[in-house]
């Protein structure tokens, strides 16, 4: 208790508008004033009651015992050192008196000390967000869990409760000493026991002066911070036991929500609050309370949050930022931790990879990377690459996934400019180098390298793409000795044991390392042997072969035997991976790289294709296989050892995150994303050329398309093609490996599996709040800047309503309204939107799902319009509507008339207003513009359309159409006349023909409606 502020918040219970209160006041043996004060009060006013503790008991039991000591129906608690409104007693019995509900959310007034004006609003608004009727569990899901959305708090002091509610809750509580903290674990309880909670922040309850006494900004003393971590270990053991008790799905869900959170707050009060020589001394106090995983995890999302704070105050970077600092943390945290808990270690790589990303960014805005001087990786890694015995280099050419290893050490080879350059990564071109002739050497760049510029006493090499298994189980191979996989991760790191303490235990004691000894001769081309495989090799001449041999048995005589007996052989390995001793190292590379330059010397490059260029490299690997004979021949005691070969199909970095914060000159960012796949690549071209061409200069514009196919030559062009615009950046994101892992199916044959990718985007865009999503088959007229402008606030979406539904809403069958209550659960059926165009407000939408549950949502739907309909049944009563300008669908087989017509007329006048001058023309439906017949509102397409790159591609895909109609159309008038008679009426809804109509001419198809028309013909209509 502060005796400072104990009489300001008395005096306002005093001073309440409506008499009928008790105040007690429990006075946890305060050594100040506050006992004399309280009893001062009571004294003059016996409606006060004082509640002295024999010793400190600490807030939970504190709060315990004023909870006994009441005898009111409702209760309160309020801090000492804030207030209460003067009507706060009058309008919150009221509200009690007249809803059933056990508790009440009321607002509060925040008022500054020492805190700014805009950081007091932004907490406010926070806390006094709406949120509608809770009932138990969903009360306890808006609270605790991801799956609510934590969006609700569990701050016991700007709640009202029933009496009777409290006095149940504590007595099922624990009556152990719990502070910092211990309101989450009261209000678990609380909220297990009540039916539910109301929120009405019209009653501004609560006077709280943000600033006073104990604070979450001020500095803590070592000791007192890891007094705290003891605390919240307290209070989450409480948490624990508590659902551990219930043994409730839902409780242990909460309790690990509950925790999760606690560890966010106490990590960030070890980087905010602690001094800088105090933190390190203090991380052993955290990982005691949360586990090495999580404070790793903790460790890299503090990193990224810093670094990119840095980027967007356009800062400059050194080696003793405390993002630096705190990565390099992570790396030690998460290399001392065992086994973990893979999720948590999966969130560990997922915030690595940002922060190191946002590092490199930062490094670029710092000038590192300018010029030809930066060729070392990020100071995130240098000291721990430079440090190890064992250095095995990883060659790439451009941004892929890596594992966490200092001993694994990226390069990256050939030809780079300053801003493309890996700042994660070595440079080939620095020191001695060959790298300007990698387009010959391909790997051996990095070696010359290393040979030249690197001390070790192990030099080892492999490829973005391959990698050693060091684990000592055998794993399946291909025809040609690979173990195929598909992606670097967490979990292939631990199933190759490609961490840095089995790689070094594995290596130990070996001289050479190489890959496995493959038989060619059993390879599915029974190749008879080397010197037959070399020269059945679609781009190698066998005469550079011969001649590669002549200049060795010239140089090198005493070889001869060596490369006889391999090329008459049937057996090599593959790939120039291997790791030596320095001494072996050093002799090979003075052996081979000269042979290798006299090969090029009397070699003509310039008549060679792209392909036969990497002549020299292909040779290479034939020379390290005898040099390998020749040591084993000349040495026996050579100790050599083989490992199988990896060969990962997706090495490429799955997440691009954000955009070079350099490129958008200051401007705001906003980030649109789209879908396609390759066949869509004019479509989606049309569209984000048609929303350029109409956007704000004065805004940069980061689009993204998410996809899976899309070919290299269709992302040049588009790239190219959109150089145009200075304001713009264009990315793709290939979701293959997030996508691929769920069972997505579509209801609909106008619906692609790309119509998912919708929920993606919280996730590939994690560093954006708030994000555009546009459909591929839309026409933008309108400034994209002002839709992206529209306030959200603690919305999960905005979005314009959906006519077509709402028109089907009131059809006379009620069929679509009883779907949409029944199935939907939809509580305003007329709420429903079109999810062609979606203001996403990201950071909502993790909260209320994370992706997995998104995507475990979506999979196996029956729903009509599947993810359309998710999105409505889940962001119900969180959604802003916007004007129907930006999203108007066209009149697609007369719809307007038979469907739009009979929507409410208010919505279907203001959609009609908006057709006349639309924003966004959306081509829903299976009539488009690049299809036989054209469609509404085609001629607008056009003019976009025939600008683009592929406009031939669009006049192709007309005809192909034109031809695949005259097919359809002669087979639809056989089986129609095969199948039917000429009816004197259309066949109805319950007609038997309807069965076999629907078999063979499906509902929606090109061929339903050809058929269609060819029996009105017959009908004379």
């Amino acid at each position: 208790m502060n005796a400072d502020y104990l009489p300001g918040c008395l005096e306002s219970v005093l001073a309440q508008t409506s008499g009928q209160w008790e105040c007690v006041v429990v006075n946890d043996a305060s050594p100040d004033s506050s006992s004399m004060i309280a009893h001062s009060f009571a004294a003059k006013d016996s409606r006060f009651k004082v509640v002295d503790m024999p010793e400190n008991v600490g807030l939970h039991r504190a709060r315990r015992e004023g909870v006994y000591s009441c005898s009111g129906d409702y209760i309160v608690f309020i801090d000492a050192d804030d207030e209460l409104r003067p009507r706060a007693v009058e309008d919150l019995i009221s509200r009690l008196e007249t809803d059933s509900a056990d508790i009440l959310h009321f607002g509060i007034e925040v008022v500054g000390e020492g805190v700014s004006q805009p950081v007091c609003e932004a907490f406010e608004d926070n806390v006094n967000r709406h949120v509608d009727r809770l009932d138990h569990d969903d009360l306890l899901k808006a609270v605790f869990s991801a799956e609510g959305g934590y969006i609700q708090d569990w701050r016991v002091t700007q709640r009202a409760y029933r009496a009777s509610l409290l006095r149940d809750a504590f007595a099922r509580m624990t009556t152990k000493r719990l502070e910092r903290a211990e309101d989450c674990y009261e209000f678990l309880v609380i909220a297990d026991c009540a039916s539910g909670e109301i929120t009405d922040n019209n009653i501004v309850a609560l006077r709280y002066y943000f600033g006073r006494g104990v604070t979450g900004t001020s500095i803590l003393e070592r000791e007192t911070f890891e007094s705290h971590c003891a605390q919240f270990g307290a209070c989450m053991d409480a948490v624990r036991a508590y659902a551990n008790e219930k043994d409730n799905t839902l409780l242990f869900e909460c309790a690990e929500g509950a925790n999760e959170k606690l560890g966010d707050f106490l990590m960030n009060d070890w980087a905010r609050r602690l001094a800088d020589n105090d933190r390190r001394a203090s991380l052993g106090s955290v990982v005691h309370i949360l586990g090495s995983s999580v404070v790793a995890a903790q460790l890299m999302r503090l990193s990224r949050d810093a670094a990119y704070s840095k980027l967007t105050n356009h800062e400059t970077i050194s080696e003793r930022d405390v993002c630096i600092e705190w990565f390099r943390m992570g790396e030690e945290v998460v290399q001392a931790q065992a086994e973990g808990n893979v999720s948590k270690i999966s969130k560990f790589e997922e915030y690595r990879a940002q922060a190191r990303q946002h590092i490199a960014d930062l490094e670029h805005l710092s000038g590192w990377a300018e010029g030809t001087e930066c060729h070392s990786p990020s100071l995130i890694m240098q000291s721990e690459y430079d440090a190890q015995a064992i250095r095995i280099f990883v060659t790439t050419h451009k941004d892929v996934n890596t594992f966490h290893s200092a001993i694994l050490q990226p390069v990256q080879v050939g030809a780079k400019r300053p801003r493309k350059r890996l700042l994660w990564a070595f440079q080939d071109d620095s020191g001695e180098s060959i790298a300007d002739q990698n387009a010959m050497y391909c790997e051996l760049t990095t070696q010359y390298w290393a040979w030249k510029n690197i001390k070790a006493e192990y030099y080892g090499f492999c490829h973005y793409r391959r990698y050693f298994d060091f684990s000592p189980e055998h794993h399946d191979e291909n025809p040609y000795g690979e173990i195929m996989d598909d992606f670097i991760d967490w979990d292939s790191q631990k199933r190759y044991r490609l961490d840095d303490a089995s790689m070094a235990k594995e290596i130990a004691g070996y001289d050479v390392v190489t890959t496995g000894i493959n038989d060619v001769s059993l390879f599915p081309e029974n190749y008879m042997d080397l010197r037959d495989h070399y020269r059945r090799a679609p781009y190698l001449n066998i005469a550079d072969l011969d001649h590669m041999m002549a200049i060795l048995r010239e140089e090198h005589p005493d070889y001869s035997v060596d490369a006889d007996t391999y090329l008459s052989g049937s057996k090599s390995c593959f790939c120039n991976m291997y790791v030596m001793r320095r001494d072996i190292f050093f002799r090979y590379c003075e052996w081979m790289f000269p042979m290798l330059g006299r090969f090029i010397d009397e070699w003509n490059p310039d008549v060679q294709c792209r392909e036969m260029l990497r002549t020299p490299g292909h040779l290479s690997e034939r020379l390290f296989n005898i040099f390998l004979i020749h040591e084993k021949r000349v040495n026996p005691q050579l100790k050599t050892h083989e490992m199988q070969c990896v060969h990962f199909e997706h090495p490429e970095r799955a997440i691009s995150l954000r955009v070079d914060p350099s490129d958008s000159h200051g401007l705001p960012l906003v980030p649109v994303v789209l879908a396609a796949d390759n066949n869509y690549v004019p479509m989606v071209t049309t569209t984000v050329y048609s929303m350029m061409c109409n956007a704000s200069s004065s805004h940069y514009y980061d689009v993204v398309i998410l996809e899976r196919d899309i070919s290299t030559r269709n992302q040049r062009t588009m790239r190219d093609f959109f150089e145009r615009f200075p304001n713009m950046s264009l990315r793709f994101v290939d979701v293959g490996k997030i996508i691929g892992s769920y069972d997505l199916q579509t209801n609909n044959e106008h619906i692609s599996i790309e119509t998912y990718y919708r929920f993606l985007i919280q996730e590939v865009l994690a560093e954006y709040s708030k994000v555009l999503y546009l459909d591929a088959d839309l026409i933008v007229q309108g400034d994209i800047s002002e839709l992206y402008d529209i306030e959200l606030g603690n919305n999960l979406l905005a979005a314009v309503r959906d006519i077509d539904y709402l028109g089907n809403l009131n059809m006379t069958d009620g069929k679509r309204m009883s779907y949409t209550k029944e199935v939907l659960g939809l509580k305003n059926p007329y709420g429903y939107f079109q999810a062609g165009v979606l203001l996403l407000n990201t950071h909502e939408m993790r909260h209320l799902h994370p992706l997995n549950e998104w995507m475990e949502i979506a999979s196996g739907s029956s729903y009509i319009y599947d993810d359309q309909d998710i999105l409505n049944a889940e962001c119900q009563g969180r959604t802003v509507y916007l004007e129907d300008a930006w999203n108007v669908m066209i009149d697609c087989d007369g719809r307007f008339k038979k469907v739009f017509s009979f929507a409410p007329a208010s919505v279907f006048d203001s959609f009609m207003t908006a057709y006349e001058k639309p924003k966004i023309i959306h081509y829903a439906g299976y009539e488009k513009p690049w299809k036989p017949g054209g469609c509404d509102m085609d001629a607008v397409y056009w003019m976009y359309a025939r600008q683009t790159p592929f406009y031939e591609r669009f006049l192709g895909m007309l005809y192909a159409e034109q031809v695949s109609v005259r097919e359809d159309i002669a087979q639809a008038k056989e089986e129609v006349f095969y199948r039917l008679t000429t009816p004197p009426r259309a066949i109805s809804e319950d007609s038997p023909l309807r069965s076999m109509f629907d078999g063979i001419l499906p509902s929606g198809s090109r061929r339903r409606e050809i058929a269609k028309s060819v029996v009105r013909k017959l009908r004379g209509r």
